[in-house]
């Protein structure tokens, strides 16, 4: 069976087929690295972890590009004083790259900046311009926006009509000749860093978000990949722009689109407004990060996941199980002469459920059928039986990133392990002292609870809060 896959400009499934033979390029939407990463950010990226991996499996070379977004209206708001804007995105930066660590996700071929890539958007504007889909703002601001009236087949993404469209709101509208044209250079204003603006044909400047990922994608893959994936919330405005001004621009661009489900909390939509965000750090001090893998991507990608209280004990008691048959016919087998037999192969059922559409829910099935089938073996000395099924539930742990006896669940690590845990202490730490300097002592609560019930301490001094280890 060939891998499908669900293309939502299509809106239905479709045979991926690369698009070189062997090879497959995939660009992944990454973070905008404004504030702390929250459990919607883990889930997406893991999603594509899990795909790249098959992908792999399947005996394809995966290119896999992942960018960064450390320049946007978000980061230069977020900026404190104290702490100038490209600290304040590095610092994020790293957050995220802890969070990715701690699941096991795998790090991209390439996880470019989009600071770093300011002349392939000059570029990119260029010819926007000379093909007469984009144009400098009158008013000489230095904005440079997108005619979206220029491009017939804009809203194809989303399937919207274009008079139905919400405004972008990107930019200032007094320079624009339609109010849904978005920008793709935004010309420096006062008050705005020095720091945050670029020399460009316009005048100086920063880019605007969506060309950064064009501009991107296109230097990393060329100007025809296969796969482009990121967040259900990212399908409008972000990548039907994206698919606008790359293809009005002459590049073929993504083959396939697809996009993951989001993360709701107790059947709410996570938000801000309702202060029910779960941070990462906070999700990865609630249990072991194997637990918290296992829950992020046990679901359908494209479904949405509701989190909520016992979440990840299901999620831990199920990998209790799988983890309690390795040990065990690991132990029984030791010493036979079927301990070779352990044949690390996938089942064609786990297979076919792979690539129908990234199946994981019923690839696990078939993982949790053959633990089951694997202590009936053990409990009835069928030693050759027990072998196999340890051989294919070492295979299909292995695939999806959950094997336990695997790095960088096995303990192996542990120095890296030690500092990958402070940097989360400290992220916590820091998230409780925010919520207190903005008088939102319920989370600062919260958080000192979540610490002390994981057997962190935490003393108030006056240079600060200081954390240990109980015991």
């Amino acid at each position: 069976m060939a891998l499908r896959l669900y293309d939502t400009k299509t809106q239905d499934l479709r045979d991926f087929t690369p698009l070189t033979p062997g090879e497959v390029g995939m660009y992944v939407c990454g973070p905008t690295v404004q504030s702390s990463p929250h459990i919607g950010h883990l889930r997406s990226a893991l999603v594509y972890d899990i795909l790249r991996r098959w992908l792999t499996y399947r005996g394809l070379r995966v290119t896999m590009v992942r960018n960064v977004t450390d320049i946007d209206d978000k980061v230069l708001v977020n900026a404190a004083e104290d702490e100038h804007w490209w600290a304040l995105a590095y610092r994020m930066e790293l957050e995220f790259s802890e969070g990715y660590r701690a699941l096991g996700i795998l790090p991209p071929t390439y996880e470019p900046r989009a600071t770093a890539n300011i002349q392939q958007m000059h570029e990119l504007i260029e010819r926007l311009i000379a093909a007469g889909h984009a144009y400098a703002a009158a008013d000489e601001s230095g904005d440079v926006y997108f005619d979206v009236r220029s491009w017939q087949p804009y809203g194809e993404l989303t399937r919207q009509d274009l008079d139905n469209m919400e405004d972008a709101e990107d930019a200032d509208p007094r320079g624009k000749r339609d109010p849904r044209d978005f920008a793709l250079w935004k010309g420096h204003k006062p008050g705005e860093p020095e720091s945050a603006s670029w020399a460009s044909p316009w005048g100086p400047g920063r880019p605007g978000w969506h060309i950064e990922c064009s501009a991107m994608a296109r230097r990393y893959l060329g100007e025809t990949f296969d796969i482009h994936g990121g967040g259900l919330d990212l399908r409008f405005p972000h990548h039907e722009n994206e698919l606008a001004q790359s293809t009005a621009a002459g590049d073929g661009f993504a083959r396939f689109w697809v996009h993951n489900g989001l993360v709701s909390i107790d059947g709410q939509k996570m938000s801000k407004s309702l202060g029910n965000s779960v941070y990462a750090s906070e999700l990865l001090a609630s249990a072991s990060p194997l637990v918290v893998r296992y829950y992020l991507g046990q679901a359908h990608y494209r479904s949405t996941i509701d989190y909520h209280d016992g979440s990840l004990a299901e999620a831990e008691a199920a990998l209790e199980r799988i983890t309690g048959f390795l040990e065990r016919a690991s132990r029984r087998l030791s010493g036979t002469r079927f301990s070779a037999a352990a044949e690390v192969t996938i089942p064609d059922e786990f297979a076919e459920a792979m690539d129908d559409d990234l199946g994981v829910p019923q690839a696990l099935a078939v993982l949790h059928d053959t633990v089951r089938a694997g202590n009936a073996a053990i409990d009835s000395d069928d030693l050759l039986a027990a072998a196999s099924a340890l051989g294919a539930v070492t295979a299909m742990t292995d695939v999806l990133g959950i094997n336990p006896g695997a790095a960088p669940w096995n303990g192996t690590d542990d120095v890296a392990h030690e500092a990958t845990l402070a940097r989360l202490i400290d992220a916590l730490v820091d998230q409780r002292q925010s919520a207190r300097a903005e008088r939102d002592f319920a989370r600062a609560d919260r958080i000192r609870d979540l610490l002390t019930a994981s057997g962190i301490t935490i003393e108030d001094t006056p240079t600060g809060a200081h954390w240990s280890i109980d015991g």
